[in-house]
């Protein structure tokens, strides 16, 4: 089973809601986690756009990447263009992607719509070249 890392700059809503569609729909085909240049808190709008489609985040902790061995995994997933801030072996894993997603923190309601079906359809193309 392939483990894959989403990274994000606070792992508070766009690296969360990577997460929550990697469990639900990646479950039993790959092993997920989710982390933060710096730790935070799960975005409150994150897990109620996400509770929206029925997907519970709520459970989901914001760690700090420094947490984490990049050997660990198999794919690291940068949500926010902050791949170039990691360290060369975190991009030198078999996958590597930055997806440069808007941040919705602090946007209206629709943003964080938006970001939250553009990294479901990501998730799971994602998750079909994994597996």
């Amino acid at each position: 089973m392939k483990k894959v890392m989403f990274v994000c700059k606070r792992n508070s809503c766009r690296s969360q809601m990577a997460e929550g569609f990697a469990r639900k729909l990646g479950e039993g085909k790959i092993a997920v986690t989710s982390s933060g240049l710096e730790a935070s808190r799960v975005h409150p709008t994150a897990i109620q756009v996400m509770s929206e489609i029925g997907i519970d985040i709520t459970d989901q902790t914001s760690d700090a990447f420094s947490d984490f061995n990049a050997e660990d995994y198999d794919a690291v997933i940068s949500l926010c263009g902050c791949g170039v801030n990691l360290p060369e072996a975190w991009v030198m894993r078999e996958v590597f992607q930055d997806w440069q997603l808007d941040d919705p923190d602090g946007q209206s309601i629709e943003t964080f719509h938006r970001v939250r079906d553009e990294i479901k359809e990501r998730v799971e193309n994602l998750i079909q070249n994994l597996v």
